[in-house]
């Protein structure tokens, strides 16, 4: 089978292909901005007349949460156009594309987690080109499943486990909201579980979507405190509310993620967060 990784060198693709020697059975093909313009229709299509590909996982986005609210025509033209592009080719290609969106599409006001079926309800620039590319998915009439996680974290890149234990070795107090409440989600998990469940994933019929985070509930503050407790950091961290640390963009107060679907359809163990957290941060040490 041979698989397409766009935003291969983001958080996400890295750790797929970190575990890809893993899949001795899938052929990947590595893409990121360098090697393939996805927000050039021209090329996209190019790409996969030439290559052909069997899957697409598209791991590419804009994810600058506070700099889209003043570079709106950029967010849209990575998270919207491009995701258009590419879900369009794979349909015309006969492909399987699995698409990754965010938990951000929702507003934030729900008292229990959200389930697929939730009305969305974007808030954010991000948030709205980010539903958007859930929409051009949609509309390409392809195989596909669009899977929305959160808090997204890894070995990789720049994150919050990193911040924070940066800031917390330099500084000897750190303030971190407690009221915005989600789950951290394990880059590694995620991939692993889309490598895992490819082959059952794409017997689906239709357009699939599905809730993907680690189990359990945080919020950014209890997040802050387990990453310092596993990484040995004796910095102070103190609880506030968001409307003492003002940001650009509007987060949901509340975005747990239902994913009683994906454990059930595509047989699933998911692990805790704070575990995840562990490995995480072990592995960077």
């Amino acid at each position: 089978m041979k698989i397409l990784i766009t935003g291969s060198n983001g958080q996400l693709g890295s750790e797929i292909r970190a575990l890809a020697e893993g899949y001795p059975l899938y052929e990947f093909l590595y893409t990121d901005v360098n090697e393939l313009n996805i927000t050039d229709e021209a090329s996209v299509n190019h790409f996969f007349a030439l290559h052909s590909p069997d899957v697409i996982i598209n791991c590419a986005a804009y994810t600058a949460v506070d700099k889209a609210e003043t570079e709106e025509e950029t967010a849209f033209l990575v998270n919207a156009l491009a995701t258009g592009n590419l879900a369009r080719a794979s349909s015309e290609c006969g492909s399987f594309m699995v698409h990754i969106s965010t938990d951000y599409v929702y507003d934030g006001r729900n008292y229990c987690p959200y389930s697929e079926t939730d009305k969305i309800n974007p808030q954010s620039v991000y948030a709205k080109s980010k539903a958007a590319g859930e929409a051009a998915v949609q509309q390409a009439g392809g195989k596909a499943i669009i899977i929305r996680t959160s808090w997204l974290y890894s070995a990789f890149g720049n994150n919050f486990i990193k911040t924070m234990m940066k800031y917390g070795k330099e500084w000897d107090s750190l303030n971190v909201v407690f009221d915005q409440v989600g789950t951290p989600t394990y880059a590694y998990d995620l991939a692993k579980a889309i490598l895992d469940t490819l082959p059952l994933a794409m017997t689906a019929d239709l357009i699939e979507v599905y809730h993907y985070s680690n189990e359990g509930v945080a919020s950014w503050y209890d997040f802050a405190k387990a990453i310092h407790l596993f990484a040995n950091i004796t910095c102070q961290v103190n609880p506030i509310p968001t409307e003492d640390y003002p940001l650009p963009a509007e987060r949901p107060f509340y975005s747990v993620l239902d994913k009683s679907k994906i454990k059930k359809k595509l047989a699933i163990q998911i692990p805790y967060w704070r575990d995840s957290v562990k490995n995480c941060i072990d592995r960077l040490q």
